[in-house]
């Protein structure tokens, strides 16, 4: 191929007695002229193969232009993201089409008891108003509303807004009743962590030091929760809390309903372990700027890291966690922080399901569990005592879960692979169905089969009712496996033209991913990542050895961890895929952790700086394991300039060594503008992407023809 040509440097450095080569370590400045210039070329020549009016490599059965035109069919459907409910209004986000950005609705709801005794209430109107519109911000729809936090009266809002898929947000505070913004203005936050006082004078928040307080690598940790009165400026917001022996510890902040205690979860970088200290609501929140935590201001619930803890809310005086304290699937436990001397109670055992979520209403304790990877909504009293199941609609996803102690109402986002995201509500303790009709043409099952050493592992396969088993099917195989995150079923219109076409999506439920428990996680991190490239191997033989497919109709693609999983996985095994989609890649295992938040995945992944680890991340480190002159399936690497969490010079230098290297391909890499890891994505950009994805399937993926012959009959 006539790939752009890039520099190589003769760079080889020697790393615990290991000599190894960097040779396109410039292209980690994104400042460069060099590199700028490389990037224009490679997007040029990208756009050479992939456009319609541009020569292609080979005949493609559907152009691009059409595909664009399919893909916004697809994703002109409605979709609801977000349901709250406080001081008798309902928030809720919604995307009736083809919006670049979901609108914030709130909505007038029938009062609970407990609102109009306060005296909160208003007429109920049932005609949503619109109360953020993030479309009118920017006209090419990249800035984006990331987080909401109602107080609890339901009359302000503190927002957060991210510009080009950015990680960094400004926190802003909009009336309810005006629709109109307050002066307050919050800025170097991330991961945005938002609690407000009881009384709404204002609200505790977790952020990042200002550019130029500390070395500029430095300024992506150092997280830590402070208190906004409202009114004043953001300079004279008091610190209340902060780990400055811990760089990589992300606080997380809550307030308990009744308004007693602040909790704050301080999470190990990217790790679910966590410490928890509780301390007074009020206490806190009267403090001056001048105040500094003082010793014993914050009384330790748990310490050392030793597993994950998540607050679920306050109940008779003690505070409710759902953790993996001794429970690798999920407890829930209590503890009264009055009298910590009594240590942590068991409210709900641990079951053969994870425990995933968790909420109060009323005197009822809400749960969802994942079941082989698919949500459950159970329901216990007060005392973990059992009082029934939820029917969901079909095998799906509980992607939020919101409720109060003030009131029996639940409400749930829900989503499958069929069902667009939808609000679910429920009421009382008593169990119900849920009935939801479909009328997608789809069938989703989950097979099972072994992985290299005998664990089974779960798949989900997705595709037309009426597809023939000839075993000529195309399939799209997708994984992540890393960070405790499952992986569960979810609606995506990008993946509709192929299953129009009579492709099979699958879905395999990776170790190392959070579906099956801590344990489950635990066996894919670390020196045991080679169990998730594993697992992915086993589940492309599979469907090759099932009769599915065959090895030049199967296509691989993940991002982040999941780019990183299926780079890996295409240098171990390129006999066995077709094609491979790589988006925002953990591409450079030996220099990850010196960008962005890399160091927050140390716990995860390991460090080159320690030589045992750095070992076992060379065995696999993509960037590191291009063989020279091996034969690749087609690649498409896709990064963007704004990346903030995986640095997108992992990505550049993985393609030009793929370029410069290696035999097959042909190897492309796609460099999105004003695009960071994913946050926020206006809808046009994913339709643009979900195109580019797709031409290069039916570009390079065998089978397309047979795709062209299903699209015509």
């Amino acid at each position: 191929m006539d790939y752009p040509k890039a520099t190589r440097l003769d760079l080889v450095e020697t790393l615990h007695g290991v000599q190894v080569a960097d040779p396109y370590r410039w292209l980690e400045d994104p400042e460069s002229r060099e590199t700028r210039a490389w990037v224009e070329a490679q997007n040029a020549w990208t756009r050479s193969v992939l456009d319609d009016e541009a020569p292609s490599l080979k005949t493609r059965p559907a152009s691009r232009t059409a595909l664009v035109r399919r893909l916004t069919a697809s994703y002109d459907y409605p979709r609801t993201t977000s349901l709250l409910r406080r001081g008798g209004r309902e928030f809720f986000t919604h995307n009736p089409g083809l919006l670049n950005q979901p609108i914030l609705y709130v909505r007038a709801t029938a009062l609970t008891q407990t609102e109009a005794k306060v005296g909160q209430g208003f007429s109920p109107d049932a005609e949503p108003r619109v109360l953020i519109d993030p479309n009118t911000l920017t006209s090419d729809g990249t800035t984006a509303l990331t987080a909401y936090f109602p107080s609890d009266d339901g009359r302000l809002v503190a927002y957060a807004l991210s510009s080009h898929g950015s990680d960094r947000q400004e926190l802003r505070v909009r009336d309810v009743e005006t629709l109109q913004d307050r002066a307050d203005r919050i800025a170097w936050v991330k991961f945005a962590s938002v609690a407000w006082a009881k009384d709404a004078s204002g609200f505790f928040y977790l952020r990042f030091p200002e550019p130029g307080a500390v070395p500029p690598p430095d300024e992506q940790y150092f997280g830590r929760i402070f208190f906004h009165r409202l009114g004043t400026p953001q300079a004279e917001d008091p610190l209340v809390f902060e780990t400055p022996d811990r760089k990589d510890v992300v606080p997380l902040v809550d307030v308990s309903h009744s308004g007693r205690w602040a909790i704050v979860t301080a999470q190990r970088g990217a790790s679910d372990d966590a410490e928890v200290y509780v301390a007074s609501e009020s206490s806190l929140a009267s403090r001056s700027a001048s105040w500094k935590p003082e010793a014993g201001s914050w009384k330790p619930l748990f310490t050392g890291f030793r597993a994950a803890y998540h607050f679920i809310e306050e109940a008779d005086g003690e505070l409710l966690f759902r953790t993996t304290d001794n429970a690798s699937m999920g407890r829930i436990v209590a503890v009264d922080p009055e009298r910590l001397e009594r240590g942590m109670r068991e409210v709900v055992a641990e079951s053969g399901d994870r425990l995933s979520g968790a909420a109060i209403a009323g005197d009822t304790i809400v749960a969802s569990y994942l079941h082989d990877a698919s949500d459950r909504l159970r329901i216990f009293d007060l005392s973990g005592s059992p009082r029934g199941e939820w029917p969901l609609p079909r095998i799906g996803s509980i992607v939020a879960l919101d409720a109060t102690p003030d009131d029996d109402e639940v409400r749930v986002i829900y989503t499958s692979f069929t069902d667009p995201p939808r609000g679910l509500t429920f009421h009382g303790a008593a169990c119900r169905s849920v009935v939801l009709a479909s009328t997608a043409p789809y069938e989703t099952r989950q097979v099972w089969y072994r992985s290299k050493d005998g664990t089974r592992v779960s798949m989900f396969l997705v595709h037309r009712a009426d597809l023939p088993a000839d075993g000529r099917r195309r399939v799209l195989l997708s994984g992540y496996g890393g960070f405790n995150i499952s992986r569960t079923p979810a609606f995506d219109p990008g993946n509709v033209p192929f299953l129009e076409d009579g492709g099979i999506f699958a879905l395999a439920n990776l170790r190392g991913g959070g579906e099956y428990g801590e344990m489950w996680h635990r066996a894919g991190m670390l020196d045991r990542k080679q169990n998730v490239f594993d697992d992915f191997i086993a589940a492309a033989e599979y469907l090759i050895e099932g009769g599915y497919t065959t090895t030049d109709r199967l296509a691989i693609e993940g991002g982040s961890n999941g780019g990183l999983l299926v780079a890996a996985v295409m240098l171990q095994r390129p006999d066995l895929i077709g094609a491979v989609i790589c988006r925002v890649p953990v591409a450079d295992m030996l220099r990850y952790h010196l960008f962005t938040i890399g160091r927050f995945w140390i716990p995860e992944y390991g460090s080159a700086d320690d030589p045992a680890q750095f070992q076992y991340l060379l065995r696999y480190s993509p960037y590191h394991n291009i063989l020279p002159g091996a034969r690749y399936p087609p690649v498409l690497v896709m990064t963007a300039e704004t990346d903030d969490r995986v640095a997108p010079g992992m990505a550049k230098k993985f393609a030009a060594r793929l370029q410069s290297e290696a035999a097959g391909g042909p190897f492309l890499i796609r460099i999105e503008t004003k695009a960071g890891h994913g946050l926020g994505k206006p809808v046009t950009k994913l339709i643009e992407e979900d195109a580019d994805i797709l031409a290069f399937l039916d570009e390079f993926l065998a089978g397309s023809e047979d795709s062209a012959d299903v699209r015509r009959s």
